[in-house]
């Protein structure tokens, strides 16, 4: 096992992340941390999960956290999209493994074509992490997505004319499904502190290639945007948009979950369609009839983008006898003073 680094501002910030990170989650599920349970980090062997890594296994053996009896262990994701892929992530498990983390697994994903190589990408990522997640009985995944991630993530949600949700960024927790849940413990942490970190703990990270590469949208908001950014604003424009996000998520929570009672309220749900009482929904704030019918669109797993939205609540705001509109996997008609949907595929069930 690796000797102990001296304490310096880098290391004492990302482990300190890590454990209130941890006591928040458990604090907040109602489920207190527990010996024997497992806790996974998603390390690929970049410097921000390689510090998050080492900070976990420092936690789990050498501070309070120490006499719960929790295991630290770390799943490495090969996506196969680079040469030395294979070679990269068999040194990172050798690293993990001597920072003291067990079990210590490498899964090889096939990355698809389904929105792009980064969407793509990050599909097969997410979804490994939820099989081996499952698979191990993992309470919590920590991830290592840093300030700097959710500054970005802010900045295309904008670019993109994004709502609420998406401006608000990644979530400090999110449920895995038929597991535990995600943790992001370095969303208060910058990238430079992940950097130093491993340069205090004499940590030698893989820098990915596909990082530098101007083609990726994401890259290219982290070499130049930001950068510009914060030489005509002045410094601490990725603080603030982090913090925009974490204002924003409050919102976009309040508002989903007006709109989920509203949509049990409302929705009448029959074997291959749903429908509203026009009424119903025209009482409704704006904000929550938009969320409503994004949640009745999602019934039939279809596409709810502003545009769909829209073209729905011409049907109840501008009704002149139009035709139903038929979007993906779903159409939507004005029938008398019903908003009717109408399933083209499967509904999902077990809704309401």
């Amino acid at each position: 096992m690796a000797a102990r680094p001296r304490l310096t501002p880098a290391i004492a910030d990302v482990r300190r992340a890590v454990r209130d990170s941890l006591h928040a989650a458990a604090v907040a599920s109602g489920e207190p941390l527990v010996g024997g349970q497992l806790i996974l980090v998603a390390c690929s062997g970049g410097p921000d999960s390689l510090a998050l890594a080492a900070a976990l296994a420092f936690e789990v053996r050498s501070t309070q956290l120490a006499g719960l009896g929790l295991r630290a262990g770390a799943v490495i994701v090969d996506h196969g999209l680079q040469a030395l892929s294979g070679e990269v992530a068999a040194r990172t498990a050798e690293v993990l493994r001597g920072l003291g983390l067990a079990p210590v697994e490498i899964v090889k994903v096939q990355v698809g074509v389904v929105g792009g190589p980064e969407a793509a990408a990050r599909d097969a990522r997410y979804e490994a992490l939820r099989s081996a997640a499952a698979k191990l009985g993992a309470r919590f995944v920590l991830l290592g997505h840093t300030l700097n991630d959710q500054a970005e993530t802010v900045l295309l949600g904008l670019a993109r004319g994004s709502g609420a949700r998406s401006l608000s960024g990644m979530a400090a927790v999110s449920p895995i499904e038929g597991a535990g849940e995600f943790l992001r413990p370095l969303l208060t942490v910058t990238r430079e502190t992940t950097e130093a970190f491993c340069v205090d703990s004499s940590l030698v990270p893989w820098h990915d290639p596909h990082n530098l590469d101007p083609k990726f949208t994401r890259v290219r908001v982290r070499q130049k945007v930001l950068p510009l950014l914060e030489s005509e604003l002045g410094p601490g424009v990725a603080q603030a948009l982090a913090r925009s996000a974490e204002l924003l998520r409050a919102d976009a929570d309040f508002l989903e979950d007006l709109a989920n009672t509203e949509f049990k309220r409302l929705a009448l749900l029959g074997a291959t369609e749903l429908s509203f009482e026009h009424i119903g929904l025209n009482e409704l704030a704006g904000a929550i009839r938009s969320r409503v019918l994004k949640l009745a669109l999602g019934v039939f797993a279809a596409e709810s983008s502003a545009t769909h939205i829209r073209s729905i609540e011409d049907l109840l705001d501008n009704w002149h006898g139009q035709k139903p509109l038929t979007l993906p996997r779903v159409r939507v008609e004005r029938a008398g003073e019903k908003l009717v949907f109408k399933s083209t595929k499967t509904m999902k069930s077990g809704v309401c």
